[in-house]
C-alpha cells in the first residue's frame, strides 16, 4: 500500500495487527496519530556524568544542575525525633551517592526498587561526612533494557506516557520508544504545513516537519524548545481562530431593542437600597449601559467573587429593560438557587408592582400551568427558573435580556436555546467562581468581561482554620458559645446517606447524633439534595428567619444561601472538596459585620502545613497524586482569602477542562499548550488569530485558505458549536 500518515500502525516495523489493536485500545489508530504522541518529559542524556566526575565539578565550585544515572542499592526511611528522612542510595561505575527527601516520604519512599536504574538530576552537594548527596531531585526511572542502549547513549531521551493496553501487549517504554522513532524516520516528511508561511516567517517558527521530529527526539535542547514553541503556538492559534470567529460573528449581530434610561423606577430603587453600590458595581453597570446603548446585542460576562453584588447588578439591569417594556429571565443551574432568586428578587420588588415568575422542574401541574400563562402574557416581568426554561411550551412575551447565573455550569448549546427564545436579546452570564485572565481569554473570549473587584465596605475577613477530627468536640462547644450570641452556624457533610465504599460522616445519622447530645438545648435544621424543592425552601426559610441555630447541610447550600446572621461553617471531610466548592461553601458566612469562621475538618493524614510543594505530582500514583492536591488544596484555603487567587491555584491542580466544562464550550480541548505556563504564547496566538478575523472573518481571502482547511479538516463540530448564536 501506498505511504500514507494516515495508513493503520500496523504496518509500522516490529507492531503487526495483535499489536495494533492495543494502539487502537488507547485511541492511537493511524500513524498521524502517532505521529501527535508527544512525550510528557525528556531525559538530556548528552550531559550525565558520573558520581567521580560530580565530586570533581563540586570541588571546583559548580553550583548548578547535574544529571546521573545509576542503580539502587537500598531504600529506606530515617527517623529522628518527629522528623523523618527518605534516604535512597545509589551506585554508577565509578562510585556511590546518596538522595534525601524530607517531605513527601509516604509518597515516595515505596517508588525506588533495588535493582532498577534511575536517572536522577538535581544539585548536589558534598555532605560533612564526605558523600555526595542530592536532596529532592527530579528523577526518570530507566529501562533496564536501555540503561547501555547504543540509541540513547548522549542522545535526549523521550519518555512518553504508556498506558495500560499497551503495558498488556508487552510494549514498554523501550519498544514505544523503537516504533515511533521507526515512524518519525519513514512519515515525518510526508506531514503538509499547517500554519500560513507569514505567521512562521514573522516568529521565526520551526516548519512542522522539524516541529514533530524534535518534539519526539530533539537534536538539542535549544531545538526541543523551539519545537515545543511551535506545536503550543499552533494549538493556541487554532483555539483562538474559533474565539474570534464566535465574536465577531455575535457582535455583528444588530440589536433591535431601543432603550431609555431616563427612569424614575430605577432612580427610586437605587436610592431606597439598604445600602450603597461599591465602585465597581457602579464601574460594571456603566460598562453594561454602554453596551445596551450601542445598538448591537449585549454579551457580557460578569464575573465576581462570592458575595460581591452581582445578583443587585443584574436586578438592576433588569429593572432597565421592564421599563422599557420588555421581559427578562434569570436561569440558574438548580432548583434551591432558583428559588432563592425568586423568594430575594420578589421580596426586594413587592413594593414595585413588579411580576416576578418562577418556573422549575419540580412544580405541580397546577403551578406549572399558571407559571407559563404568566410569562406568556405578562410582557413587563421576570422570570426565574432553570432548565425548564429550554422547554418548547415557554414562549415568552418580548423578551429582551437574558441574564445566566453560575454560568460555568451550562454550555455554549445550552445558552443559545435560551436566547433563541427571544429576538436577539441581550446576554449577561455571571458566576461567582473567578476566572482566570488565561482562561478567560479562552473559554470566554468571545464575551465582554467585567469584574466585581471588591466587596460592601462592612464585610469582615472570614478567618479559616483546619482541625482535625479529634477537635469535634472543642469545635461544637465553641459554636454553642457564639448561639449564646445570637449567631447561626452552618455544619456540611459531602453525602446524605451512609456509603460501603465511602466513609463518610451521613447529614442524617449526625443530625440525630447531634441533637441528643451537644446541640440538645439547640434547634437545628436538616438540608439535603433527596429533598423536593418546596421542603428546601421551607428551611432555608426557616434558618434564615432564625427558626434554627443551626442547619445541618450537604452541599446544597453552596451556592444561593444568604443568611447575614450566619458566622460559622464547619466542613466535614473537607479533603473530598475541590477548592472552588470550597470557596463556595466558606461564601456562605462572612456576608455581615459580624466575625466569621470557616472550619475545615480533615483526617490527621491531611494535616500539612504545605504552601509550597517541592514534589512533582507526575511521578506520583494516582492515589498518592489524589491526596497531595487534597493537602495543598486545604493549605491554599487557609492562605488565600481571595477567589482570584484560589482559581489561579485549582487551575493547576484540576486543569481547565475539569474545571470549566471547556467540552461545553464549543472549543477543543488543549493537549499540548498549558494555560498556566504558557500565558506568553496564548497572547502571541490570540493577536495573530484575531488580527485575521478581524480583516476576514470568513477566511474567504486566498492568503487564509491555508487555516479554514485546517479548521474544516480539524475543527469541524467546534466551528458549528462556535457559532452558535
Amino acid at each position: 500500500m501506498p505511504n500514507s500518515i494516515f495508513n493503520s500502525i500496523q504496518y509500522l516495523k516490529s507492531v503487526g495487527p495483535k499489536r495494533a489493536e492495543a494502539f487502537k485500545s488507547v485511541g492511537l489508530n493511524t500513524i498521524y496519530d502517532l505521529l501527535l504522541y508527544f512525550p510528557f518529559r525528556y531525559l538530556d542524556r548528552s550531559t550525565i556524568i558520573s558520581s567521580k566526575k560530580a565530586r570533581e565539578y563540586i570541588a571546583e565550585g559548580f553550583d548548578g544542575e547535574l544529571t546521573l544515572i545509576a542503580i539502587v542499592e537500598s531504600s529506606e526511611v530515617l527517623r529522628y525525633g518527629k522528623k523523618s528522612l527518605l534516604k535512597v542510595t545509589m551506585s554508577d561505575k565509578m562510585g556511590h551517592f546518596d538522595c534525601a527527601w524530607f517531605q513527601g516520604i509516604r509518597f515516595l519512599k515505596d517508588t525506588f526498587v533495588p535493582g532498577k536504574y534511575y536517572a536522577v538530576s538535581g544539585k548536589p552537594v558534598i555532605t560533612k561526612y564526605g558523600h555526595l548527596q542530592f536532596v529532592h531531585p527530579d528523577f526518570d526511572r530507566i529501562e533496564d533494557a536501555e540503561s547501555e542502549d547504543f540509541l540513547n547513549t548522549g542522545r535526549i531521551i523521550p519518555f512518553y506516557s504508556l498506558p495500560k493496553g499497551l503495558k498488556e501487549k508487552n510494549i514498554g517504554h523501550f519498544s514505544l520508544r523503537r516504533i515511533i522513532n521507526s515512524a518519525v524516520n519513514q512519515y515525518c516528511g510526508l506531514l503538509v504545513e499547517t500554519l500560513p508561511y507569514e505567521i512562521i516567517t514573522a516568529e521565526k517558527l520551526l516548519p512542522l516537519q522539524s516541529t514533530i521530529k524534535n518534539l519526539h527526539f530533539p537534536d538539542s535542547m535549544d531545538l526541543l524548545q523551539k519545537a515545543q514553541f511551535r506545536i503550543k503556538f499552533e494549538e493556541f492559534f487554532y483555539v483562538q481562530i474559533l474565539v474570534a470567529m464566535r465574536k465577531y460573528f455575535v457582535k455583528n449581530i444588530n440589536s433591535t431593542i431601543k432603550l431609555s434610561f431616563k427612569s424614575r423606577l430605577l432612580k427610586t430603587f437605587i436610592e431606597n437600597l439598604h445600602f450603597d453600590l461599591t465602585d465597581s458595581q457602579l464601574k460594571v453597570l456603566t460598562e453594561i449601559r454602554n453596551d445596551l446603548e450601542s445598538g448591537k446585542v449585549m454579551n457580557r460576562l460578569l464575573q465576581g467573587d462570592v458575595g460581591s453584588g452581582k445578583t443587585i447588578v443584574a436586578l438592576i439591569v433588569m429593572l432597565t429593560l421592564l421599563e422599557n417594556d420588555y421581559q427578562a429571565v434569570l436561569m440558574a443551574p438548580t432548583e434551591v438557587l432558583a428559588s432563592q432568586h425568586f423568594i430575594n428578587i420578589s421580596g426586594i420588588l413587592e413594593n414595585y408592582g413588579i411580576n416576578t415568575v418562577l418556573l422549575i422542574g419540580g412544580q405541580s401541574t397546577k403551578e406549572r400551568k399558571n407559571a407559563l400563562e404568566l410569562i406568556k402574557n405578562k410582557r413587563r416581568s421576570i422570570v426565574i427558573g432553570t432548565h425548564a426554561l429550554f422547554e418548547e411550551k415557554v414562549v415568552f412575551n418580548n423578551l429582551g435580556l437574558v441574564v445566566i447565573d453560575e454560568q460555568h455550569r451550562f454550555g455554549v448549546v445550552q445558552r443559545s436555546r435560551l436566547v433563541k427564545k427571544g429576538n436577539n436579546p441581550h446576554l449577561l452570564v455571571m458566576t461567582a467562581t473567578p476566572i482566570p485572565r488565561t482562561l478567560s481569554m479562552t473559554i470566554y473570549g468571545d464575551l465582554d468581561i467585567s469584574v466585581i473587584d471588591e466587596l460592601p465596605k462592612n464585610r469582615m475577613p472570614i478567618k479559616t482554620v483546619l482541625r482535625s477530627e479529634k477537635k469535634l468536640p472543642e469545635i461544637y462547644n465553641f459554636i454553642i458559645e457564639r448561639i449564646k450570641h445570637g449567631e447561626q452556624a452552618y455544619i456540611v457533610y459531602p453525602l446524605v446517606e451512609e456509603s460501603d465504599k465511602l466513609d463518610l460522616k451521613a447529614a442524617e445519622e449526625y443530625y440525630n447524633l447531634l441533637s441528643e447530645t451537644y446541640f440538645s438545648n439547640h434547634s437545628i435544621g436538616l438540608l439535603h439534595g433527596k429533598m423536593n424543592w418546596k421542603d428546601k425552601e421551607i428551611i432555608m426559610r426557616d434558618f434564615a428567619n432564625g427558626k434554627f441555630n443551626v442547619l445541618i447541610s450537604t452541599t446544597v447550600i453552596e451556592v444561593g444561601i444568604d443568611v447575614p446572621n450566619s458566622t460559622i461553617i464547619l466542613i466535614n471531610d473537607a479533603y473530598r472538596f475541590g477548592l472552588s466548592q470550597l470557596h463556595q461553601l466558606r461564601g456562605r458566612v462572612g456576608r455581615s459585620d459580624k466575625k466569621s469562621y470557616c472550619i475545615l475538618i480533615t483526617k490527621n493524614e491531611y494535616l500539612h502545613n504545605f504552601k509550597s510543594p517541592i514534589i512533582n505530582l507526575d511521578y506520583l500514583s494516582p492515589t498518592q497524586k489524589e491526596k497531595m492536591k487534597s493537602i495543598i488544596r486545604l493549605n491554599a484555603m487557609i492562605t488565600n482569602s481571595s477567589g482570584f487567587d484560589l482559581s489561579e491555584i485549582d487551575l493547576k491542580l484540576r486543569g481547565p477542562g475539569d474545571i470549566f466544562s471547556t467540552k461545553q464550550s464549543g472549543l477543543p480541548q488543549l493537549k499540548y499548550a498549558d494555560l498556566v505556563v504558557d500565558k506568553d504564547i496564548l497572547i502571541k496566538a490570540k493577536e495573530y488569530a484575531f488580527t485575521i478575523i478581524s480583516d476576514d472573518v470568513k477566511l474567504e481571502k486566498t492568503e487564509n485558505k491555508l487555516i479554514k482547511n485546517v479548521l474544516e479538516h480539524n475543527y469541524a463540530e467546534n466551528i458549528k458549536l462556535s457559532l452558535t448564536p
